[in-house]
């Protein structure tokens, strides 16, 4: 077991993100996802009934003390962009605190982004203009609360020249998922594999793994050095962790910061929502009494972009006519009319006509469910029309028939195109 590292003096992890940028990779397609990212990146999904993914290592930046950011963007970026510019624009550029937008713009050689060191690459001059003591680089698809003022701590404290934050994941959920370590007793990084069919388990545990949260410190002029080596390399994918980090594990100092709660030592909260199942399970979570992500928590606010909507409105009082929900999550916005709503999460503006019913589902904002719909199980994107009498999740076969994509545990996902509803040019 790795020892977990906790600094006793604030301002001294104060200093430390004072002198940190962070760099937010959001350029991803997560293909797995399969249509409810055909026209939107991975980190523009939303989540939590208000969220969207960008906004955790966003938010945990500035709760950590971190206010020089820049997020790079790339695949399909239009909704994520909008959304950064509305609700992240905030900041004065005279206190040199910012949250910058930084494309793929072919600044070097004429190319895209090629990879995530790529991506840090071509880059390189806009990081030089803030002189930083370190670069945070973030994955920006994942969802989880993280102090990265404690991660900056670790990485000073170990005279690190890299860290990674890690975090113990069952073998199969990472294999060909995640990328995967073995380290030392003093937690330094020995090995290294970049999503191996076949993990390597913890000692003494054959069940889980050590496996990469995508999140990484360097020293700067350390990853000047190395970002630069691996452009010049030829027959490399450009990216951290199936070229960078394996090159330097033998000759750096390269260590692992395990990603636990401060004040148990317990393993924390993290989700890859990288599957529709991944990303309905977690969403579902939330609707439990004590979900294990506290979206309540003032200590550790998640922030956001988000329009502003009257209250949840419950209408009709009658036998067989009642709008209710229970055990779910009912955001700003929506109206049920009288139907009913079980262990299910809404986003915004979600209207719910009579005699309808929705179980187990996870209703993305500003959809429309007629009369007599019955939604189970399911997944609806957003600006979805469900006419009335539509059934969903009852029956896989129909929904297979109807042009809907059914996962192999039973979840349907239903998207305006499969219901011929021409929205994606504006979402």
């Amino acid at each position: 077991m790795i020892e977990t590292y906790e600094s006793d003096d604030p301002r001294y992890v104060s200093r430390l993100t004072r002198e940190t940028v962070a760099l937010i990779l959001a350029g991803g397609q997560g293909s797995r996802l399969h249509e409810l990212t055909t026209w939107r990146a991975k980190p523009a999904l939303y989540f939590g009934g208000k969220f969207r993914i960008i906004d955790f290592p966003l938010s945990n930046c500035i709760n950590s003390g971190i206010r020089r950011i820049g997020v790079l963007t790339q695949y399909k970026a239009h909704s994520l962009i909008r959304h950064l510019v509305h609700g992240w624009s905030w900041f004065h550029a005279s206190s040199k605190e910012f949250v910058e937008i930084l494309p793929a713009s072919q600044r070097i050689g004429g190319e895209w982004y090629r990879g995530t060191a790529d991506a840090v690459y071509q880059n390189l001059d806009i990081i030089r203009t803030h002189s930083p003591r370190f670069v945070l680089i973030l994955a920006g698809d994942h969802v989880y609360k993280m102090d990265y003022g404690s991660f900056l701590a670790a990485h000073l404290d170990k005279e690190a020249d890299m860290t990674v934050s890690c975090i113990e994941v069952p073998i199969e959920e990472a294999a060909g998922q995640l990328g995967v370590m073995t380290v030392d007793e003093t937690g330094r990084i020995i090995a290294f594999h970049e999503k191996p069919e076949k993990p390597a388990p913890l000692p003494g545990r054959s069940d889980v793994c050590l496996a990469s949260m995508g999140n990484y410190v360097f020293n700067t002029a350390f990853l000047y050095e190395q970002v630069i080596k691996d452009a010049d390399t030829p027959g490399t994918q450009h990216d951290f962790g199936r070229n960078v980090i394996p090159s330097i594990i033998r000759n750096y100092r390269v260590y692992a910061y395990p990603f636990r709660e401060a004040d148990t030592g317990r393993q924390a909260y993290w989700r890859d929502v990288g599957t529709l199942d991944a990303f309905w399970e977690a969403n579902m979570e939330l609707v439990s009494v004590s979900p294990q992500l506290n979206l309540y928590d003032q200590q550790w606010p998640i922030l956001t972009h988000q329009s502003q909507s009257p209250p949840a409105k419950f209408v009709f009082d009658e036998p067989g006519r009642r709008g209710e929900a229970i055990e779910s999550v009912v955001s700003g916005g929506c109206v049920i009319s009288g139907s009913h709503v079980r262990k299910s999460l809404l986003f915004s503006n979600v209207r719910i006509h009579s005699y309808s019913s929705v179980t187990d589902s996870v209703v993305l904002p500003d959809v429309r469910i007629g009369r007599k719909c019955r939604i189970h199980r399911s997944i609806i994107d957003r600006g979805a029309v469900l006419p009335e009498g539509t059934i969903i999740g009852e029956d896989h076969d129909a929904d297979r028939a109807r042009g809907f994509r059914v996962t192999e545990s039973g979840l349907t996902l239903v998207t305006p195109d499969m219901l011929g509803q021409q929205l994606h040019f504006t979402r």
